[in-house]
């Protein structure tokens, strides 16, 4: 049987590295952002925000992983965050193995849309200190030239100021915090 994580935590928290770390099939979340032409974005100062879940297809993420669960494999869309739009899709397979990571900042959201799709999910809050996930996310973005370096420093100052909201928001939704060791162990048990 398949066991199905949602991961939420900060954005650059280490979600996508704990996947890997567990040997997970990791579902990225952040690849079912809508592309930027899309009609009605939220926007905040004057850019699109896309820390607010309507820049994001729920509906498409949990259909994924409902063909991913049911079927072994399914087709997700690439999204280029750089460029703020989808650049083709590829495949995912579960092969072997039986642990789905969907992680990603809207997994929250996503939590009751997966249950409501009859999915079994095990939410998970990646809870961090917020200055280290500071750190790395500018970090990341800058190396991977995600935006320009002082709409990512903005953006991070907002996020890291955010962050002890997104983490009570979880909580309050049933997700469980756990540290980057406890999450290692609780994925890893048999």
């Amino acid at each position: 049987m398949t066991r199905v994580v949602l991961l939420a935590g900060p954005s650059g928290g280490g979600k996508s590295r704990l996947a890997h770390m567990v040997g997970a099939l990791p579902l990225r979340l952040d690849d079912f952002y809508l592309d930027a032409d899309a009609p009605g974005l939220p926007r905040a100062h004057g850019i699109i925000d896309w820390d607010d879940p309507a820049t994001w297809d729920a509906e498409g993420a949990v259909h994924a992983l409902s063909c991913l669960v049911r079927d072994g494999r399914c087709e997700v869309p690439a999204y280029s965050i750089a460029e703020s739009r989808r650049v083709g899709w590829h495949t995912l397979e579960l092969g072997e193995g039986d642990l789905v990571i969907a992680e990603g900042i809207f997994a929250v959201e996503m939590l009751p849309v997966a249950r409501a799709a009859g999915l079994d999910v095990e939410p998970i809050y990646l809870d961090r200190s917020r200055w280290l996930v500071g750190f790395l996310r500018l970090k990341r973005d800058l190396a991977q030239r995600r935006k320009p370096p002082l709409v990512l420093v903005r953006r991070g100052w907002a996020l890291l100021r955010a962050q002890p909201g997104l983490r009570a928001r979880a909580i309050a939704a049933g997700f469980a915090p756990m540290s980057m060791r406890q999450a290692v162990a609780r994925l890893t048990r048999p």
